[in-house]
């Protein structure tokens, strides 16, 4: 089977975003389209709820051959573990209780996990350690399994939130070698980043489509052609560059509200200098790059969204080749097999180059949703670390 567009076949940051990221050799020169993520904050404090009754129905991801299904909860890929059939049961029939229920799982599945080790541990020097060592490695790549379903369908209710459905496997919405996605979903699918995103998300459109950001209706339903292995490789780099926006704006939005607590401080006399109050990693993190920074208000005012469109341009400009990886780069194995998974779901594990004809808007469709896919997973993947902890990538 030809998975072409796997993530270690998926291009490199620089190489995809022609418009967005180049770089030259000299002085390191770095052009990022402007936009950071819009942190619309994943509702997660919730104490955990004991679901002792686990036989809420079930929702499987289906599409009709027939047509393009975009049902309530129609997804490509279909949870493969009993926890993510779970909760998609509860997503559908006791949505109020959804977070309470999520973080149940989360919870459940860190401690299966932890018991299975320490019960490793624990008779490492009897004679059924090398039963306790297989045990605990099914468990872990059992809970694995489980921790990915919940964090795809974390992911999906985040899309639910928006009223925007995910596109369900391309098959489905394939009529005589033509793909066409409605609705196209586009403003919901905008409404999603803020407005210094938006604009470097809308620029990434732009370039990887070909489409002008100004585009009128007629440009929109124009029709092109595209190779399905293309296409895949498309997706998941436009999943990544997603997950860099949120990860960029997020460090910039924290190096910012510490420059400016710190320089607060520093105007109070006979109060401890900020700095000295953080760790040094903490300091070297934060600091260390924002060294050259000047304060920034953090209060609204005229052109406010104008300066900060230019600021976070400015400050991706500044990552060296090395901060610019990092921010890219998927930090656990659990978001990376997700990447892989949804995509071979979405697109076919069995990849020839057939030639697919499609409108430039149904392929703005595919890039809206895999740059919001990349936002949100960063988001969840942040909040699951924190009840179960992933593994590095």
């Amino acid at each position: 089977m030809d998975r072409s567009f796997s993530l270690h076949k998926a291009p490199s940051l620089s190489s995809f975003l022609p418009s967005s990221v180049k770089f030259c050799r000299g002085p390191q020169d770095l052009t990022l389209l402007n936009s950071p993520s819009n942190r619309r904050s994943l509702r997660t404090g919730f104490t955990s709820t004991v679901f002792n009754d686990r036989k809420v129905a079930s929702v499987r991801a289906s599409a009709g051959a027939s047509h393009c299904d975009f049902s309530s909860l129609n997804a490509p890929l279909e949870p493969r573990s009993a926890p993510g059939k779970f909760l998609s049961g509860v997503l559908q029939n006791q949505r109020q209780v959804f977070h309470f229920a999520a973080a149940d799982e989360l919870k459940r599945l860190a401690d299966d996990r932890d018991e299975a080790v320490a019960r490793m541990s624990v008779c490492s020097d009897s004679d059924e350690s090398c039963l306790h060592r297989r045990i605990a490695l099914l468990k872990e790549q059992e809970c694995q399994a489980a921790v990915e379903d919940v964090m795809y369908i974390l992911i999906f209710y985040n899309f639910s939130e928006y009223r925007v459905p995910l596109v369900p496997k391309l098959s489905s919405c394939i009529y005589n070698c033509r793909l066409e996605i409605l609705p196209s979903k586009d403003w919901e699918l905008e409404s999603m980043h803020s407005v210094e995103v938006l604009e470097m998300v809308r620029e990434h459109v732009s370039a990887v489509i070909g489409l002008r950001t100004n585009s009128s209706v007629t440009d929109n339903w124009a029709t092109t052609e595209i190779q399905r292995p293309h296409l895949g490789r498309l997706y998941v780099a436009s999943i990544v560059y997603g997950y860099f926006l949120k990860s960029a704006s997020s460090r910039h939005h924290l190096e910012r509200c510490l420059t400016f607590v710190h320089q607060k401080h520093l105007n109070q006399r006979n109060s401890p200098q900020f700095l000295d109050l953080l760790p040094c990693g903490i300091k070297s993190l934060v600091f260390g790059h924002a060294s050259d920074m000047q304060s920034v208000p953090l209060g609204q005012g005229p052109g406010r969204q104008e300066n900060d469109i230019e600021e976070l341009r400015c400050y991706v400009m500044g990552f060296d080749p090395e901060t610019l990886q990092q921010c890219a780069k998927l930090r656990s194995k659990e978001a990376a097999n997700l990447i892989e998974r949804h995509s071979c779901a979405l697109f076919g594990e069995e990849q020839t180059e057939e030639v697919i004809k499609t409108s430039f808007s149904s392929l703005k469709r595919l890039v809206l949703e895999a740059v919001a896919f990349g936002s949100f997973l960063w988001d969840i993947e942040e909040y699951v670390n924190t009840v179960y902890r992933l593994k590095d990538n």
